[in-house]
């Protein structure tokens, strides 16, 4: 980032660290504080493609983010909402696409701090090994996390879900077939592999044209507790506890510091709104398919 930009969202950061204090008070006492779920991808020294981060970084974010927030599973970010019910400045914490170096350094710094996390993985690359084509078309041969990793994370309390089968966008899928293969199959296979439930599901690419009511439906009827968009916004008590906003977390710690602290321009972030279509298949027509 530029340094005239980073002293620009620095200035706007304390001159309105006043306000923000100020709303989060007011939203605290009337038990209406939104709760921030963040999102990264890959933890690496090379810097190799813009969405990742060094490890230094990384910890350095998360001890500032320990220091003034709770850490709340994506489980307990849903009891609050649902419930309609927060006063406790809260963040949560999770994975995108499953990026071997991963589990260098970061994955085993939130195990040690105890802090919860959801690792998405596209299973695809978990099983071939193959790099993600995002990397590909940059010029970069990433390896993706192994089976091994993905379970050894789950036995030291990683929760995995799933980020659909070849990191598709769902928006673009047209059959019935496919986007079952995406949503359910992926979940399936995962939860046969690790041998335990996959709770969760997160849209590639995730923002509102990547979403579709058709995708969500399916993953209710499938039996994911929730879904993940990442178009920014918080999650306040009394919105939707199943479809779950997240924000980018870059190397920038002007743009962590914002955005975690209630900034009003995220506040005003339209909110994803879908309704599900009848669907012809039950969950046990789902559970039936091929």
């Amino acid at each position: 980032m530029p340094l005239w930009k980073q002293l620009l969202l620095s200035l706007y950061y304390h001159g309105t660290l006043p306000a923000r204090w100020w709303t989060c008070r007011r939203l605290a006492s009337r038990d209406r504080l939104p709760t921030v779920v963040l999102f990264w991808h890959r933890v690496a020294d090379d810097r190799a493609t813009p969405w990742t981060i060094s490890n230094q970084t990384f910890a350095r974010q998360v001890r500032w983010l320990a220091e003034r927030f709770q850490f709340v599973s994506l489980a307990e970010t849903q009891r609050r909402v649902r419930e309609g019910c927060n006063r406790r400045p809260c963040v949560c914490v999770t994975f995108d696409d499953g990026y071997a170096e991963n589990c260098d350094q970061a994955i085993p710094l939130l195990i040690r701090m105890g802090i919860p996390c959801t690792y998405f993985v596209t299973l695809r690359n978990v099983l071939d090994g193959q790099a993600f084509s995002h990397d590909l078309a940059l010029g970069h041969r990433l390896a993706p996390n192994t089976l091994d990793q993905i379970r050894s994370m789950a036995a030291s309390g990683i929760e995995i879900g799933a980020h659909t089968y070849t990191h598709i966008d769902l928006a673009a899928i047209n059959d019935a077939d496919s986007l079952w293969q995406e949503v359910v199959g992926a979940k399936e296979e995962l939860q046969s592999l690790l041998h335990r439930d996959v709770r969760y599901l997160s849209f590639p690419f995730g923002q509102p044209a990547n979403l579709t009511p058709e995708a969500f439906a399916l993953a209710r009827q499938a039996g994911y507790a929730g879904a993940c968009s990442a178009y920014g916004g918080y999650n306040s008590p009394g919105d939707d506890p199943f479809h779950l906003q997240r924000i980018a977390v870059d190397d920038a710690m002007i743009h962590l510091k914002n955005w975690t602290t209630i900034d009003p321009r995220k506040l005003r972030t339209p909110r994803y709104q879908y309704q599900t279509p009848p669907c012809e298949a039950s969950p046990r027509t789902l559970a039936a398919r091929p």
